[in-house]
């Protein structure tokens, strides 16, 4: 028997994936553009600015959560289909 969903289709933790990888570029950028001018010589960043580098951990954790949502999700289907 085939599967009936479109290869488009967003799953249940689509977005949340999508969200997470999005906040863990922003901590990304947020924490090279922090720590560079500790290697140029420059003078430092207020330290309000180090805590944007948390969005890192943030978008770790929101993907984290959309994957364990998409997982949930597939052992439901999978359990509904053996029924």
């Amino acid at each position: 028997m085939r599967d009936k969903t479109q290869a488009n289709s967003a799953e249940p933790g689509d977005r949340l994936i999508r969200a997470g990888a999005v906040v863990f570029f922003i901590g990304a950028v947020a924490t090279l553009v922090t720590v560079a001018p500790l290697f140029l010589g420059a003078k430092p960043f207020p330290t309000y600015m180090f805590g944007l580098s948390m969005f890192m951990a943030v978008g770790f954790l929101v993907a984290g959560a959309g994957v364990l949502r998409s997982v949930a999700a597939g052992r439901r289907q999978a359990r509904g289909a053996s029924r």
